[in-house]
Protein backbone atom coordinates (compact mmCIF):
# COMPACT_ATOMS: atom_id res chain seq x y z
CA UNK A 1 0.00 0.00 0.00
CA UNK A 2 1.58 3.28 -1.15
CA UNK A 3 0.39 5.06 1.99
CA UNK A 4 2.94 3.19 4.08
CA UNK A 5 5.83 3.93 1.70
CA UNK A 6 5.67 7.55 2.94
CA UNK A 7 5.87 6.56 6.59
CA UNK A 8 8.37 5.07 9.00
CA UNK A 9 6.74 1.85 10.22
CA UNK A 10 7.78 -0.56 12.90
CA UNK A 11 9.06 -3.86 11.48
CA UNK A 12 6.13 -5.76 12.95
CA UNK A 13 3.39 -3.44 11.64
CA UNK A 14 1.05 -4.87 9.04
CA UNK A 15 0.84 -2.80 5.85
CA UNK A 16 -2.92 -2.52 6.00
CA UNK A 17 -5.60 -0.43 7.67
CA UNK A 18 -7.92 -1.74 10.39
CA UNK A 19 -11.00 0.11 9.18
CA UNK A 20 -13.23 -1.22 11.95
CA UNK A 21 -10.92 -0.13 14.78
CA UNK A 22 -12.07 2.81 16.92
CA UNK A 23 -10.43 4.76 19.79
CA UNK A 24 -12.85 3.20 22.30
CA UNK A 25 -12.05 -0.31 21.11
CA UNK A 26 -8.29 0.23 21.18
CA UNK A 27 -7.94 -0.40 24.91
CA UNK A 28 -10.01 -3.60 24.96
CA UNK A 29 -8.55 -4.93 21.69
CA UNK A 30 -5.16 -5.58 23.25
CA UNK A 31 -5.32 -7.91 26.24
CA UNK A 32 -2.47 -8.62 28.60
CA UNK A 33 -1.87 -12.01 26.96
CA UNK A 34 -2.18 -10.36 23.59
CA UNK A 35 -4.51 -10.09 21.22
CA UNK A 36 -7.33 -10.56 18.91
CA UNK A 37 -7.55 -12.96 15.98
CA UNK A 38 -6.09 -10.50 13.47
CA UNK A 39 -2.80 -10.35 15.38
CA UNK A 40 -0.53 -13.32 15.79
CA UNK A 41 1.85 -12.25 18.54
CA UNK A 42 2.51 -9.58 21.14
CA UNK A 43 4.95 -7.73 18.88
CA UNK A 44 2.60 -7.30 15.91
CA UNK A 45 0.98 -3.89 15.38
CA UNK A 46 -1.95 -2.51 13.45
CA UNK A 47 -2.93 0.89 12.03
CA UNK A 48 -6.21 2.77 12.12
CA UNK A 49 -7.53 6.30 11.56
CA UNK A 50 -9.25 8.45 14.20
CA UNK A 51 -10.29 12.07 14.76
CA UNK A 52 -8.75 14.02 17.66
CA UNK A 53 -11.09 16.86 18.65
CA UNK A 54 -9.20 18.13 21.70
CA UNK A 55 -7.62 21.19 20.09
CA UNK A 56 -9.04 24.33 18.55
CA UNK A 57 -10.12 22.28 15.52
CA UNK A 58 -10.37 18.54 14.78
CA UNK A 59 -7.37 16.64 13.41
CA UNK A 60 -7.30 13.32 11.59
CA UNK A 61 -4.50 10.94 12.59
CA UNK A 62 -3.16 7.55 11.54
CA UNK A 63 -2.37 5.53 14.66
CA UNK A 64 0.06 2.61 14.97
CA UNK A 65 -1.03 0.40 17.88
CA UNK A 66 0.35 -2.69 19.58
CA UNK A 67 0.14 -4.35 22.97
CA UNK A 68 2.76 -2.02 24.45
CA UNK A 69 2.99 0.49 21.64
CA UNK A 70 1.04 3.68 20.92
CA UNK A 71 2.38 5.92 18.16
CA UNK A 72 0.75 8.47 15.85
CA UNK A 73 2.31 7.86 12.44
CA UNK A 74 0.90 10.84 10.58
CA UNK A 75 -1.62 13.64 10.49
CA UNK A 76 -3.95 13.51 7.50
CA UNK A 77 -4.95 16.92 6.18
CA UNK A 78 -8.55 16.03 5.40
CA UNK A 79 -11.15 18.73 4.62
CA UNK A 80 -12.48 20.17 7.87
CA UNK A 81 -16.08 19.94 6.72
CA UNK A 82 -15.70 16.16 6.43
CA UNK A 83 -14.27 15.97 9.95
CA UNK A 84 -17.05 18.09 11.43
CA UNK A 85 -19.71 16.03 9.62
CA UNK A 86 -18.16 12.89 11.01
CA UNK A 87 -18.19 14.29 14.55
CA UNK A 88 -21.74 15.64 14.44
CA UNK A 89 -22.94 12.39 12.83
CA UNK A 90 -21.86 10.64 16.02
CA UNK A 91 -23.67 13.09 18.29
CA UNK A 92 -20.71 15.38 18.95
CA UNK A 93 -20.24 19.10 18.36
CA UNK A 94 -17.36 21.36 17.37
CA UNK A 95 -16.59 21.86 21.07
CA UNK A 96 -16.93 18.20 22.11
CA UNK A 97 -13.52 17.27 23.50
CA UNK A 98 -13.16 13.62 22.51
CA UNK A 99 -11.70 11.18 19.99
CA UNK A 100 -13.95 9.85 17.22
CA UNK A 101 -13.83 6.93 14.77
CA UNK A 102 -14.15 7.70 11.09
CA UNK A 103 -17.42 7.25 9.20
CA UNK A 104 -18.09 5.79 5.74
CA UNK A 105 -17.86 9.16 3.97
CA UNK A 106 -14.46 9.90 5.49
CA UNK A 107 -13.32 6.34 4.80
CA UNK A 108 -14.10 6.75 1.10
CA UNK A 109 -12.21 10.07 0.99
CA UNK A 110 -9.21 8.40 2.62
CA UNK A 111 -9.24 5.52 0.14
CA UNK A 112 -9.43 7.90 -2.82
CA UNK A 113 -6.96 10.59 -1.75
CA UNK A 114 -4.65 8.96 0.79
CA UNK A 115 -4.55 5.16 0.62
CA UNK A 116 -4.66 4.39 -3.12
CA UNK A 117 -2.54 7.16 -4.76
CA UNK A 118 1.17 6.45 -5.31
CA UNK A 119 1.88 9.67 -3.41
CA UNK A 120 -0.45 11.81 -1.30
CA UNK A 121 0.25 15.40 -0.28
CA UNK A 122 -2.42 15.01 2.44
CA UNK A 123 -0.07 12.84 4.56
CA UNK A 124 2.04 14.72 7.12
CA UNK A 125 4.39 12.20 8.80
CA UNK A 126 4.97 12.63 12.53
CA UNK A 127 8.77 12.58 12.71
CA UNK A 128 10.14 11.27 15.99
CA UNK A 129 13.38 12.73 17.26
CA UNK A 130 15.29 12.22 20.47
CA UNK A 131 14.52 14.75 23.15
CA UNK A 132 17.14 17.48 23.30
CA UNK A 133 18.15 19.70 26.19
CA UNK A 134 15.99 22.41 24.63
CA UNK A 135 13.00 20.05 24.55
CA UNK A 136 13.48 19.39 28.27
CA UNK A 137 13.26 23.11 29.06
CA UNK A 138 15.68 25.32 30.95
CA UNK A 139 17.94 23.60 33.52
CA UNK A 140 16.22 23.25 36.88
CA UNK A 141 17.68 24.66 40.09
CA UNK A 142 19.26 22.26 42.56
CA UNK A 143 17.35 20.92 45.60
CA UNK A 144 16.83 23.48 48.34
CA UNK A 145 16.38 26.42 45.96
CA UNK A 146 12.75 26.95 46.98
CA UNK A 147 13.14 26.05 50.64
CA UNK A 148 12.49 29.61 51.81
CA UNK A 149 10.21 30.59 48.94
CA UNK A 150 7.34 28.08 48.94
CA UNK A 151 5.04 26.80 51.62
CA UNK A 152 5.16 22.97 51.71
CA UNK A 153 1.86 21.34 50.81
CA UNK A 154 0.79 17.81 51.74
CA UNK A 155 -1.37 16.19 49.07
CA UNK A 156 -3.62 13.26 50.07
CA UNK A 157 -1.84 9.91 49.99
CA UNK A 158 -4.81 7.57 50.46
CA UNK A 159 -5.87 5.47 47.46
CA UNK A 160 -9.61 5.14 47.91
CA UNK A 161 -12.27 4.38 45.32
CA UNK A 162 -13.59 7.59 43.79
CA UNK A 163 -16.69 8.25 41.72
CA UNK A 164 -17.03 10.87 38.98
CA UNK A 165 -18.44 13.57 41.29
CA UNK A 166 -15.60 13.12 43.78
CA UNK A 167 -13.06 13.49 40.97
CA UNK A 168 -14.52 16.84 39.91
CA UNK A 169 -14.47 18.00 43.53
CA UNK A 170 -10.78 17.05 43.85
CA UNK A 171 -9.86 18.88 40.65
CA UNK A 172 -11.54 22.09 41.80
CA UNK A 173 -10.48 21.82 45.44
CA UNK A 174 -6.77 21.77 44.57
CA UNK A 175 -7.05 24.07 41.53
CA UNK A 176 -5.78 21.38 39.16
CA UNK A 177 -6.05 21.96 35.42
CA UNK A 178 -8.41 19.73 33.43
CA UNK A 179 -9.63 20.59 29.92
CA UNK A 180 -13.19 19.57 30.76
CA UNK A 181 -13.64 19.81 34.53
CA UNK A 182 -11.58 22.90 35.38
CA UNK A 183 -9.93 24.63 32.39
CA UNK A 184 -9.06 27.66 34.53
CA UNK A 185 -7.05 25.54 36.98
CA UNK A 186 -3.33 26.20 37.50
CA UNK A 187 -1.51 24.31 40.25
CA UNK A 188 1.90 25.78 41.10
CA UNK A 189 4.99 23.51 41.32
CA UNK A 190 8.53 24.16 42.53
CA UNK A 191 10.65 21.73 40.52
CA UNK A 192 14.32 21.09 41.26
CA UNK A 193 16.72 18.40 40.07
CA UNK A 194 19.79 16.83 41.68
CA UNK A 195 22.73 17.17 39.24
CA UNK A 196 23.05 14.16 36.95
CA UNK A 197 20.09 12.24 38.39
CA UNK A 198 16.96 11.24 36.38
CA UNK A 199 14.53 12.42 39.06
CA UNK A 200 12.54 15.63 39.55
CA UNK A 201 11.76 16.99 43.02
CA UNK A 202 8.71 19.15 43.60
CA UNK A 203 9.54 21.16 46.70
CA UNK A 204 5.94 22.39 46.85
CA UNK A 205 4.50 18.91 47.43
CA UNK A 206 7.60 17.18 48.81
CA UNK A 207 7.48 14.48 46.13
CA UNK A 208 10.32 12.92 44.15
CA UNK A 209 9.27 11.89 40.63
CA UNK A 210 10.78 9.72 37.95
CA UNK A 211 11.87 11.96 35.10
CA UNK A 212 10.90 9.12 32.76
CA UNK A 213 8.69 6.19 33.71
CA UNK A 214 7.48 2.68 32.92
CA UNK A 215 6.23 1.36 29.59
CA UNK A 216 2.63 0.71 28.56
CA UNK A 217 1.13 -2.25 30.42
CA UNK A 218 -1.81 -3.56 32.44
CA UNK A 219 -2.18 -2.69 36.12
CA UNK A 220 -1.15 -6.22 37.13
CA UNK A 221 2.05 -6.09 35.08
CA UNK A 222 2.69 -2.54 36.29
CA UNK A 223 2.49 -3.57 39.95
CA UNK A 224 4.90 -6.45 39.32
CA UNK A 225 7.35 -4.08 37.64
CA UNK A 226 7.18 -1.62 40.56
CA UNK A 227 7.82 -4.46 43.02
CA UNK A 228 10.91 -5.50 41.07
CA UNK A 229 12.18 -1.90 40.92
CA UNK A 230 11.91 -1.61 44.67
CA UNK A 231 13.62 -4.96 45.23
CA UNK A 232 16.46 -3.68 43.04
CA UNK A 233 16.52 -0.42 45.05
CA UNK A 234 16.47 1.80 41.96
CA UNK A 235 18.06 5.16 42.73
CA UNK A 236 18.86 3.90 46.20
CA UNK A 237 15.19 3.80 47.23
CA UNK A 238 12.75 0.96 47.88
CA UNK A 239 9.51 2.92 48.16
CA UNK A 240 8.62 3.94 44.59
CA UNK A 241 4.85 3.83 44.01
CA UNK A 242 2.05 4.87 41.71
CA UNK A 243 0.86 8.41 42.47
CA UNK A 244 -2.50 9.15 44.01
CA UNK A 245 -4.98 10.97 41.79
CA UNK A 246 -4.06 14.28 43.44
CA UNK A 247 -0.34 13.68 43.01
CA UNK A 248 -0.66 12.79 39.32
CA UNK A 249 -2.89 15.80 38.65
CA UNK A 250 -0.41 18.09 40.40
CA UNK A 251 1.91 17.66 37.40
CA UNK A 252 -0.73 18.80 34.89
CA UNK A 253 0.22 22.13 33.26
CA UNK A 254 -2.38 24.60 31.99
CA UNK A 255 -0.60 25.00 28.63
CA UNK A 256 0.95 22.40 26.34
CA UNK A 257 4.73 22.14 26.02
CA UNK A 258 6.72 21.81 22.77
CA UNK A 259 5.90 18.08 22.68
CA UNK A 260 2.18 18.77 22.88
CA UNK A 261 1.82 17.56 26.48
CA UNK A 262 0.24 19.46 29.38
CA UNK A 263 3.31 18.64 31.41
CA UNK A 264 6.46 20.48 32.47
CA UNK A 265 9.15 19.98 29.80
CA UNK A 266 11.61 18.65 32.40
CA UNK A 267 9.71 15.34 32.27
CA UNK A 268 10.07 12.79 29.47
CA UNK A 269 7.31 12.83 26.85
CA UNK A 270 7.40 9.02 26.53
CA UNK A 271 4.63 8.62 29.14
CA UNK A 272 1.73 10.70 27.77
CA UNK A 273 -0.96 9.08 29.95
CA UNK A 274 -0.35 7.35 33.26
CA UNK A 275 -1.96 5.05 35.79
CA UNK A 276 -2.84 6.42 39.20
CA UNK A 277 -3.28 4.35 42.34
CA UNK A 278 -6.95 5.36 42.54
CA UNK A 279 -9.73 2.94 41.65
CA UNK A 280 -12.97 4.17 40.15
CA UNK A 281 -16.33 3.49 41.74
CA UNK A 282 -18.07 1.34 40.55
CA UNK A 283 -15.37 -0.11 38.28
CA UNK A 284 -12.09 0.67 36.56
CA UNK A 285 -9.02 2.76 37.29
CA UNK A 286 -8.40 6.49 37.08
CA UNK A 287 -5.76 7.73 34.63
CA UNK A 288 -4.26 11.17 33.98
CA UNK A 289 -3.77 12.02 30.31
CA UNK A 290 -1.17 14.76 29.75
CA UNK A 291 -1.69 14.60 25.99
CA UNK A 292 -5.39 15.49 26.17
CA UNK A 293 -5.08 17.51 29.38
CA UNK A 294 -7.70 15.59 31.31
CA UNK A 295 -8.47 12.78 33.72
CA UNK A 296 -10.32 9.67 32.50
CA UNK A 297 -11.06 6.11 33.56
CA UNK A 298 -10.59 2.77 31.88
CA UNK A 299 -10.10 -0.88 32.69
CA UNK A 300 -6.77 -1.76 34.25
CA UNK A 301 -6.86 -5.32 32.94
CA UNK A 302 -5.53 -4.44 29.47
CA UNK A 303 -2.34 -2.54 28.58
CA UNK A 304 -3.93 0.87 28.93
CA UNK A 305 -1.40 3.17 30.55
CA UNK A 306 2.18 4.10 31.27
CA UNK A 307 3.48 5.01 34.72
CA UNK A 308 5.51 7.79 36.29
CA UNK A 309 6.39 6.70 39.81
CA UNK A 310 6.89 8.92 42.82
CA UNK A 311 8.04 8.70 46.40
CA UNK A 312 7.96 11.01 49.43
CA UNK A 313 11.04 13.21 49.85
CA UNK A 314 11.83 12.20 53.43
Amino acid sequence: MSLFSQLKLSKSTSNSIEWTMTPDLAFCTFSAKGLRDALTNTEERICYFFIDNWGTQPRLYLMERGVRHVHILAEIKAPLDLLYKCITGQGGTATSRDNYPIDDLLKQWLITYVVEPEYSAYIIPMIETAETDEDMGSPLPEPGYFSCRVRPLQLPTNNEKLDDDQIEHIVRQWNFFDQELHPEGNFANAFTQPPGKPVIIDEHTGLIWQQGGLELSSIRTMKQAIEQLNIASIGGYKDWRLPTIEEALSLMESTANSKGLYLAPCFSSEQPFIFTAARRRPTGYWFVDYKQGKIYWSSGTVPGGFARLCRDDK
